[in-house]
């Protein structure tokens, strides 16, 4: 991919999707200076404009076939796991259903959900499904690297 996928109105806000063993280390990820790919002790793959709880959850919704009363019930949805840093930054979870659907999911099957996913208004008519096929591709790729090592995938974010 070519740089970071952007479709956000407020390009100042920046996300990082990583894998960690448990939220616990997750949290910690909250506390470098530059997000988890600081210092390289996490996975992580970086965009601005495509968020982890509306954004993923409309993605989550395409790949399992899950309602979005589902997938906001979900108690791993967009839980921050360390509530007390403040407005300007955290990390939430991901749900479990999602990172195994991304897992599991090959370029095909990635490349058919990005066309509905470029449709939906929270990417504001603005969305290339070829740019969000190869987002797709990288964040596939993240979910089976957490998948092989038992981890599970988080998302930072900054404004």
């Amino acid at each position: 991919m070519e740089g970071p996928v952007s479709y956000d109105a407020d390009m100042g806000n920046l996300y990082e999707y990583f894998s960690a063993a448990d939220d616990e280390t997750a949290a910690a990820a909250d506390g470098l200076v530059g997000g988890p790919s600081a210092d390289g002790a996490f996975d992580t793959l970086f965009t601005k404009g495509i968020e982890p709880a509306v954004q993923i959850s409309t993605l989550e919704g395409l790949l399992t076939g899950r309602s979005l009363d589902e997938i906001f019930d979900d108690p791993r949805w967009a839980k921050p796991v360390h509530p007390d840093t403040g407005a300007e930054h955290g990390v939430l979870t991901l749900n479990d259903a999602v990172a195994r659907a991304l897992a599991a999911a090959d370029r095909a099957r990635l490349a058919e959900v990005a066309l509905p996913w470029s449709q939906t208004e929270e990417f504001w008519g603005q969305a290339d499904p070829g740019h969000l096929t190869e987002f797709l591709v990288e964040l596939s790729a993240l979910a089976r690297r957490a998948a092989d090592r038992g981890h599970r995938l988080y998302c930072w974010w900054s404004l």
